[in-house]
């Protein structure tokens, strides 16, 4: 039985690594171990979704379980068709309110999910606080620089980096302009703002 250990992991790791397992896996039973009772059942979500049935024990530093294929079938409900591009609009360096060091956090965990997907977004467009992750010293530089790779377009407002004098400092994507993202995001069959 493939094992993962994931106890030492924060949200979205244990997640994401069970995905990356269940994707590679040649469809035997899985163990995960996770360290708390948020790993716990968002791990429980995702394989339930990939049509395996878990079995959570007490296990030491948290809790072991079980993936087992043939569980409850993955929805075959189609999703709803969306034509046009999907788009990802950053207008802050922080996600949500309330507290900044934990927005970053957040945002960071955000962006660094996007590239694990299978279906990315075709580009994401940085306004605002937001330019200051495509800049030199970015704590998701490297995220960025993989989506980038991966044929993600990068963008972030010309007039934005200037005000907060960092159109020098662009280490990522492309500097652009308001006519630009208003054409993007009008044309967008899906926007996500985080």
């Amino acid at each position: 039985m493939q094992s993962l250990d994931c106890r030492q992991q924060q949200c979205p790791h244990p997640v994401i690594e069970t995905r990356k397992l269940i994707l590679a896996s040649s469809g035997g039973p899985l163990e995960v171990l996770v360290g708390d009772e948020t790993a716990r059942d968002n791990v429980t979500r995702l394989a339930e979704s990939q049509g395996y049935g878990v079995s959570v024990a007490p296990a030491e530093g948290g809790f072991a379980l079980r993936l087992t294929p043939g569980g409850k079938p993955a929805s075959d409900a189609p999703e709803p068709a969306v034509t046009g591009r999907t788009l990802v609009y950053i207008a802050a360096d922080v996600m949500g309110s309330g507290s900044d060091e934990l927005g970053r956090v957040l945002l960071k965990n955000f962006l660094f999910t996007l590239v694990e997907l299978e279906s990315r977004p075709d580009a994401l467009f940085f306004v605002n606080a937001g330019v200051k992750l495509v800049c030199q010293g970015s704590e998701v530089r490297e995220t960025l620089e993989k989506l980038a790779c991966d044929g993600v377009d990068i963008a972030a407002c010309g007039l934005c980096l200037e005000y907060f004098h960092l159109k020098d400092q662009v280490a990522v994507g492309r500097v652009t302009n308001m006519l630009d993202i208003v054409t993007a995001l009008s044309q967008a069959g899906r926007i996500i703002r985080p």
